[in-house]
């Protein structure tokens, strides 16, 4: 009965201080065995695209409750951007989670119990200046340590080297979030989808130095030849997620 609490059946609202989210193009054949059923593979120049969010979260709570008895957090989110068509035709463009690692252990728990999202718990630090920030994780198991660093000064006019795009106006149709999450339910064969809702959305690219992406040295990737497709910055955004949908599949 536990696939009836991961529903995500509350309203939840939250300020997100800081998220950097960096796109890595990978072969679409690579991605696609990683898809959920009803789900299919968003791609540009036959490539499919792995975010990774790094997000520091305030305040984090059910919708009907003050910001005060939030939870304050880490996340480092590990998502492919797909597309699902619902019943009624609509095709909508979201992510599917792989994995979520959070520096707190309540997190863990009642994101687990709550949500597919695939929580763990890892050490994260957030080095912040004036004209850099930078990120680093180290997981329990090495599977997902991370290490980046943003340039927060300079003034990018194109995606990095390597990316499939041609200009910056084609990355940002790939710039995480998404409005969507898409989740599936085993148990009724079902997908689960979570609205989110974003405000003052104002992504801004930048520069960035990975210097250690353990995620991306599984063997399922080790090949893929990934490169960094786009990296895009924002600060202080109210989000909130409306309660999850569930959509019985063919």
């Amino acid at each position: 009965m536990v696939h009836l609490l991961q529903r995500h059946s509350l309203p939840i609202k939250a300020q997100l201080r800081a998220s950097l989210v960096l796109a890595f193009a990978i072969p679409a054949d690579v991605l696609r065995p990683m898809l959920a059923p009803g789900l299919a593979l968003d791609t540009y120049g036959g490539f499919g695209f792995l975010a990774i969010a790094l997000v520091e979260t305030r305040d984090l709570r059910p919708a009907f409750l003050p910001a005060g008895l939030g939870l304050n957090f880490f996340l480092a989110g590990y998502r492919i951007f797909t597309r699902y068509r619902t019943p009624s035709g609509r095709m909508l463009r979201g992510l599917r989670i792989l994995r979520s690692d959070t520096n707190r252990a309540s997190m863990q728990v009642f994101g687990n119990l709550l949500t597919h999202y695939g929580y763990e718990y890892s050490r994260c630090w957030v080095r912040r200046t004036e004209t850099t920030y930078a990120v680093e994780i180290r997981t329990l198991r090495g599977d997902a340590d991370l290490h980046v660093e943003a340039d927060l000064s300079a003034v990018v006019a194109a995606p990095p080297p390597g990316s499939p795009f041609p200009d910056l106006r084609e990355a940002r149709k790939f710039a995480g979030p998404l409005p969507f999450t898409f989740d599936y339910e085993r148990q009724t064969h079902s997908v689960i989808r979570v609205e989110g809702v974003r405000q003052h959305w104002n992504p801004r690219p930048l520069s960035v130095t990975v210097h250690r992406n353990s995620f991306l040295e599984q063997d399922r990737f080790r090949s893929s030849g990934a490169v960094l497709a786009n990296a895009f910055y924002l600060e202080d955004v109210p989000y909130a997620w409306k309660p999850g949908v569930r959509e019985a599949l063919p």
